[in-house]
């Protein structure tokens, strides 16, 4: 039994670091025309956390015990197994269906087996969680060099849309899909580490309270994530202005730690600025420290702000413009690309709140659908039969737009049920600041995903901080 408890112990630390692999590797298993058969690290993480959960759970006696009375939180995954009756992709749904049963099942191993998760073992979970994110952070600075200097994408791992020649610098993916699913692994660490800044409770040392945060969220600021970006500023926001409210002893000293914070933000935001401005100068492409800095502050203020001056784009920035090179007047001069955004890309708006409308529009065609919705794993499937997609693999980009098209109104009263139950267990603990702040900057993050597999990572990620930093930690 003791193998096994460090065996589990050892599979929640690396959880963290397992999460930042989530694309690379995968092993493709094929596809169809509605999606795409993929095996990545945390999904063989599920599988062996839930074997090993389950072998622990018989062998100390405890695997019905925490199901009494618990009913309540199995209403949703019951209800959306059920849909896959009903689903237009049926294949989809089973899949779906199944890796969500592993996640509750990774949830109540972790939470009838929380007795493990004692005041040493948090620590070392927080050096793991920190340790995996700064070897992360380096490797995205790494991979911006790489694809500088004109190392090919299968050696860099950057995505298609993440090279220089989109916006005129690169901005990292890691180990992940795109810059989106990057910007979101990176919001628990940091947020988890301001936190610890402003209560000064892990015993942190003095430089890393300001260079943990710091790293961080110049690497999040780095990915040029807006959907990451956002959320983070609302979960600091949420997480600062209550740790000061709420605060009875040491109000002052809480509040000045909190103002360092987001002087280290800003500070942080602005090296990331300053950072992009030179990749944007040393490019091949023909943009300058100017332009760079002028399309990242245009980007993420859907356009509002804009400092580029008379050379603006006068289209809609549509993904499908190419690429084009500047005649020279020689041919032994360089060629200099000409990067395809100019600024805020407006299709990438367009398409989310579009597809979004489009989920909307097709749930309420009838009664039926309305109700009980097109069945899990549906959505892309009956935007494409609507016309309103133009292949059956789209997905709405949208999660509570997705739950409402595939499991209807029954789906969403379920899903709210289940936040809300979710809410009650983080209220009665110790670090409630800090889970409240995750959900809530999880909540933000869910408008721009759709796909219950898809966003794996959060939660898992809330569930494990959950359980390891439910009770006050130590100094």
């Amino acid at each position: 039994m003791k193998k096994l408890n460090k065996l589990f112990k050892f599979l929640v630390c690396v959880l963290p670091l397992v999460l930042f692999f989530s694309y690379y590797p995968v092993i493709s298993l094929g596809n169809n025309e509605t999606m795409n058969f993929e095996l990545s690290l945390p999904l063989i993480w599920l599988v062996v956390f839930d074997a090993v959960g389950l072998v622990m759970m018989v062998r100390k006696k405890v695997l019905l015990r925490g199901l009494k009375g618990k009913w309540a939180w199995l209403l949703f995954p019951v209800w959306v197994t059920l849909s896959v009756i009903w689903s237009l992709n049926v294949t989809r749904g089973v899949l779906t269906a199944g890796i969500l049963w592993l996640i509750y099942l990774a949830v109540y191993a972790m939470w009838s087996l929380r007795e493990l998760f004692d005041a040493e073992f948090r620590r070392r979970f927080l050096k793991w969680l920190f340790g995996s994110t700064l070897v992360v952070c380096a490797w995205c600075v790494v991979q911006c060099v790489l694809d500088l200097v004109g190392v090919g994408r299968e050696y860099s791992l950057m995505c298609a849309g993440c090279t220089y020649r989109m916006f005129g610098f690169p901005h990292p993916n890691g180990f992940a899909i795109e810059p989106q699913f990057m910007g979101n692994l990176l919001l628990a660490p940091v947020l988890i580490a301001i936190y610890f800044a402003v209560r000064g409770g892990y015993n942190l040392r003095k430089p890393l309270e300001v260079l943990l945060p710091a790293a961080f969220t110049f690497t999040l600021f780095l990915t040029f994530s807006r959907g990451a970006i956002y959320a983070f500023a609302v979960g600091l926001v949420v997480m600062t202005v209550w740790m000061v409210v709420r605060e009875k002893r040491g109000r002052k000293e809480v509040a000045k730690r909190a103002g360092w914070v987001w002087v280290t933000t800003v500070v942080a935001f602005l090296l990331a600025l300053g950072a992009q401005g030179l990749m944007a100068e040393l490019s091949p492409t023909n943009d300058t420290f100017g332009t760079g800095v002028a399309k990242v502050v245009n980007h993420l203020s859907l356009g509002i702000i804009d400092m580029r001056g008379e050379e603006k784009e006068t289209g809609d920035n549509s993904p499908s413009d190419v690429a084009v090179e500047k005649p020279v007047e020689n041919s032994e001069e360089t060629r200099e690309e000409e990067a395809v955004f100019d600024g805020y890309v407006v299709e990438s708006t367009d398409t989310r709140v579009r597809l979004t409308g489009a989920a909307v529009t097709v749930w309420r065609q009838d009664f039926a659908t309305a109700m009980f919705g097109v069945g899990l794993g549906g959505a892309g499937q009956a935007l494409y039969n609507n016309g309103l997609s133009p292949a059956p693999k789209e997905i709405v980009q949208n999660e509570y737009a997705s739950l409402l098209l595939e499991t209807g109104i029954v789906g969403i009263l379920l899903f709210i049920l289940t936040v809300m139950l979710i809410v009650k267990a983080v209220i009665r603990c110790e670090n409630v600041v800090l889970l409240l702040a995750l959900m809530v900057a999880y909540a933000v993050t869910l408008l721009f995903f759709s796909g219950l597999a898809n966003a794996l990572q959060i939660y898992l990620m809330l569930a494990v901080v959950y359980m390891v930093l439910r009770k006050k930690l130590v100094s």
